[in-house]
């Protein structure tokens, strides 16, 4: 007699997301430089029903919380990986501006070995996209 496999981490959110009725979630990932335009993203993804998480710190801009550089490292590693959750917890992701850096194409690619799937609001910047195709 075969006994059914466990559920992995990733089949039981997906399951619980389902029993709970939540509406897709989107995580939107992108330069900092472009927080005016994530903003502009999550009213539009908001208005399509989707639940939106989105960077919360714009380490570019000042504030007390980073203006040590030391703290600012630091922080830099946290919210790193505080995104890398938010990948985990969405069902796709928004890619926002038309500039991918190194964080938000370690980000993509972080999100494609998920499976998950990843939209751009400026396609032609998607690292997979071979520009002489």
């Amino acid at each position: 007699m075969s006994h059914p496999q466990p559920l992995t981490p990733e089949e039981t959110l997906a399951e619980a997301k389902k029993l709970l009725s939540l509406p897709r979630i989107v995580v939107i990932c992108g330069s900092t430089r472009f927080m005016t335009e994530m903003a502009a993203a999550e009213v539009r993804e908001t208005q399509a029903g989707r639940i939106v998480v989105k960077p919360g710190c714009d380490l570019k801009s000042p504030h007390e919380l980073w203006s040590d550089p030391a703290e600012a490292r630091a922080l830099k590693v946290r919210l790193d990986e505080l995104h890398r959750a938010k990948i985990r917890l969405a069902d796709e992701v928004l890619v926002v501006g038309d500039y991918i850096g190194d964080s938000t194409r370690a980000e993509i690619a972080y999100a494609r070995s998920l499976g998950k799937p990843v939209r751009f609001t400026h396609p032609e910047v998607d690292p997979e996209v071979d520009p002489d195709a």
